[in-house]
């Protein structure tokens, strides 16, 4: 048995016994299972936000953008949501939690009514299955570069660990495995870019060896890639988190609503850093040294590869920190893909089960469809993983898209009372969720596209401008505003 896999099986033995120690906690209740009873203090719920973020993206997805495009710009995805945390903890954070809800849905209908969290529940639920798959991705990806698994059979598998992960002991398990993986992924990123940097001789060198492989010579500069698509990483972060079931969620199950300001705000400093790293470890394999690259640039299955491979290179990293690196890797991804799952799960649980289907449903029966739930969701996703060729974060800025909507929705039912109405928020989601998918469809065909944020953003304001002339309903007041 290789090095890296008992160093995986060893860390996973022991994030899942920290899951089964929760498990009686969690199924005392749907409020400790979907939010951990509301009372995660400051550290436990900032970590929880950030590992939600730090996540297969902010690894796999940050390093292979690194490595396509051969520049820093991929980091603007860590530096846009680290901002967006920041915002969050200074506005809608404390009314998040004092309002008591579950879900962002949940928040809307206080907001508005039934109908907008009956409709936004459908279009975050579509959201958050597309973060769903692209994260069981970058699972597969670290699987199959360790085993030279086929990439169904590194699909299945993954799905199976997240599975069960996320079935045992819910958002309990989430904050104390979140801890851990949050110190596992510094400590085995940050040791492989120093012995990486080291290896090519520092960011000066580094840089020669990127310009002679054709990117340009600001290629530090995050904005180097072009202006476009960095305002996209931008406007998807900073306000796809307002609205980001999994990264608010911990804030939902904060003990108050000042712990929940103070939690975003610290999650920043943790979010901000880990880009850095991962993207120039993508720079560092893009220059040949470790490993032929040719076969990672021509396949999109293969570049999603391209850190865990760097891992697993002997020559670049002895085999004990590359098992505590790809350690790091599934650490960032688990930390991520147990909250987006869970989130499909709790919108799906408390607002199309419990708010549509069963309004009586006791805790128990809302625990048991929760758990059934996982399983299903699980399931779903493999085929989608499977099949599903696109980029990692240009797939995932869909779901940014489509949260972006919610974002401003809620921001103007905040502190905007009378610019909105009821028609204005469900054409809003309606319009702007079909305006995300004919824009795929557009460049799935070749046609002309722009970024899908853009197109989010766009139509939400239009159909939100059409809605309003249609009705004239305010939002209601908060509870914290009476």
């Amino acid at each position: 048995m290789n090095i890296y896999l008992l160093i995986i099986i060893a860390y996973f033995a022991f994030i899942t016994l920290i899951s089964f120690l929760t498990k009686k906690v969690a199924s005392r209740s749907a409020a400790d299972y979907l939010i951990a009873g509301r009372n995660l203090g400051v550290i436990a719920c900032a970590v929880v936000v950030a590992s939600e973020w730090l996540g297969g993206m902010s690894t796999i997805g940050v390093s292979e953008k690194a490595f396509e495009t051969g520049t820093m710009q991929p980091i603007l995805y860590n530096i846009s949501t680290a901002l967006g945390m920041i915002i969050i903890g200074f506005t809608v954070a404390r009314h998040y939690r004092d309002n008591n809800v579950h879900t962002v849905s949940e928040m809307l209908e206080n907001l508005f009514g039934r109908r907008a969290r009956a409709i936004s529940a459908i279009a975050f639920l579509f959201a958050y299955v597309v973060l769903a798959f692209v994260q069981l991705q970058t699972a597969a990806s670290v699987i199959s570069a360790m085993f030279d698994f086929p990439w169904l059979q590194s699909v299945i598998i993954s799905s199976l660990i997240i599975t069960g992960y996320t079935y045992i002991g819910g958002m309990h398990a989430l904050a104390l495995t979140g801890i851990i993986h949050v110190v596992v992924m510094f400590f085995g990123m940050g040791a492989a870019t120093i012995i990486g940097l080291n290896d090519v001789n520092g960011f000066a060198s580094l840089h020669e060896r990127m310009v002679e492989l054709g990117s340009p010579d600001n290629l530090y500069n995050p904005f180097s890639g072009g202006i476009g698509y960095a305002w996209n990483l931008i406007l998807g972060g900073v306000l796809g988190g307002m609205a980001g079931q999994a990264s608010i969620q911990p804030i939902f199950a904060a003990r108050s609503a000042s712990v929940a300001k103070k939690a975003a705000i610290l999650s920043s400093l943790i979010i901000a850093p880990f880009g850095i790293m991962v993207a120039l470890l993508g720079l560092i394999a893009k220059t040949g040294q470790f490993f032929d690259t040719a076969p990672y640039l021509a396949d999109p299955h293969m570049m999603k590869m391209v850190l865990p491979t760097l891992m697993t290179t002997p020559e670049f990293i002895h085999p004990v920190l590359g098992g505590i690196a790809l350690a790091g890797i599934l650490a960032a991804i688990l930390s991520t893909v147990g909250p987006v799952n869970f989130a499909v799960v709790t919108i799906a649980t408390k607002d199309i089960y419990h708010g549509l289907i069963n309004k009586s449903a006791v805790d128990k029966k809302l625990i048991s469809t929760a758990r059934k739930l996982v399983i299903i969701v699980n399931i779903i996703t493999i085929p989608l993983a499977y099949y599903g060729t696109g980029a990692v974060l240009d797939t995932a800025y869909i779901s940014y898209g489509i949260r972006a909507i919610g974002a401003i929705v809620i921001i103007m039912g905040i502190y905007s009372r009378g610019w909105i109405t009821i028609e204005g928020v469900r054409l809003a989601f309606m319009g702007g969720t079909i305006a995300v998918l004919l824009n795929i469809l557009a460049k799935n065909i070749g046609l002309p596209v722009i970024e899908n944020t853009y197109v989010a953003i766009g139509a939400a304001l239009v159909f939100i401008i059409i809605g309003n002339m249609v009705g004239k309903r305010k939002p209601k007041k908060l509870p914290s505003e009476e």
